[in-house]
């Protein structure tokens, strides 16, 4: 550790961001005795736009580039992610030090009247910010009608509350278990109606590449499960160049030396869903994730991706 006595962790200032680094702080303290950790909180562009779609702002670190920015500056020593705000290309300088160990991926549904997601009619509105499950819901109920909704979990709950169309909403598992609010879940979505996002309920710890003193420390949350998991997800959403702006999901599960990999490119719609999975030894998890897209760009993504992408611009 040489002389450095206190290690300071950018972190934006949501209460789940807070808790998320919070933990990772507690950790180091534990594993360090006698040097001081302290959490530096830093507002980020998708913290500041709170009245646009995520797919309408751009989405290459909307919730980084700030906290990376002062990284690289030397203001901070490391910064705590959620896995799935990372874009696939980092910027000059920085690694992913640590993929943390994962908890429970997948979405919830909030309902309003306790309602399952089974039990919406045509015409009911559902409120999600994300194109992913947007796409995935309406693959699932195509009658419904989606808006869209941004902000926290509890401004997102607040709204959903105070406008009496809104039947529910849909939020990460993840979160609501880290924020102790496992219990607001009306229902636990399986896979097989939304897949997760990329990365999502991990957490990445991100530092200056040439710093080898916070590369040794932060080795110790390190997670070989999730490690190979999250990397074969970001190889599929690397090789498919997506993002916010477009419905791609993966999933990949580890048990003992396999993986299993399940991706999906959907139409905005939900008219077209295109899905596919894989399995192998875990360590191709990166060839494995890059087949799967390959694969969904033949059976049709690639059609879908240009029309998305070309639409955006």
């Amino acid at each position: 550790m040489g002389s450095r006595r206190t290690i300071r962790i950018g972190s934006r200032g949501s209460r789940l961001a807070v808790i998320q680094s919070t933990q990772v702080r507690d950790i180091l303290r534990q594993q360090n005795p006698g040097i001081n950790v302290e959490i530096q909180v830093i507002k980020t562009t998708g913290d500041k736009i709170l009245d646009t779609p995520l797919s309408k702002i751009g989405d290459k670190g909307l919730f980084t580039k700030e906290i990376e920015k002062e990284l690289l500056a030397g203001t901070i020593d490391l910064a705590v992610h959620s896995m799935k705000d990372m874009p696939t290309e980092l910027p000059h300088g920085c690694v992913i030090g640590a993929i943390t160990a994962r908890i429970d991926p997948r979405d919830v549904f909030i309902s309003r009247n306790g309602k399952a997601l089974a039990d919406l009619q045509e015409g009911d509105i559902v409120a999600t910010g994300s194109l992913r499950r947007k796409a995935q819901l309406l693959g699932y109920r195509p009658g419904l009608e989606i808006i869209d909704i941004r902000g926290n979990v509890q401004s997102r709950l607040k709204k959903m509350r105070e406008d009496p169309r809104i039947e529910g909403t849909l939020l990460a598992l993840s979160g609501l278990e880290r924020l102790g609010m496992r219990d607001t879940a009306t229902e636990i979505i399986p896979e097989s109606i939304i897949i997760p996002a990329v990365g999502q309920a991990s957490l990445a710890v991100e530092i200056r590449r040439d710093d080898h003193d916070i590369a040794e420390i932060v080795r110790a949350l390190d997670d070989r499960d999730a490690r190979d998991a999250v990397l074969c997800e970001r190889a599929f959403l690397t090789a498919l160049g997506g993002g916010c702006q477009v419905p791609i999901a993966g999933l990949a599960r580890v048990a003992g030396d396999a993986i299993n990999f399940t991706g999906l490119v959907a139409s905005l719609d939900g008219g077209t869903i295109f899905r596919e999975s894989a399995s192998g030894s875990r360590s191709r998890h990166a060839e494995i994730g890059s087949s799967v897209a390959e694969t969904l760009m033949k059976m049709g993504g690639r059609k879908i991706l240009d029309a998305i992408y070309g639409s955006a611009t």
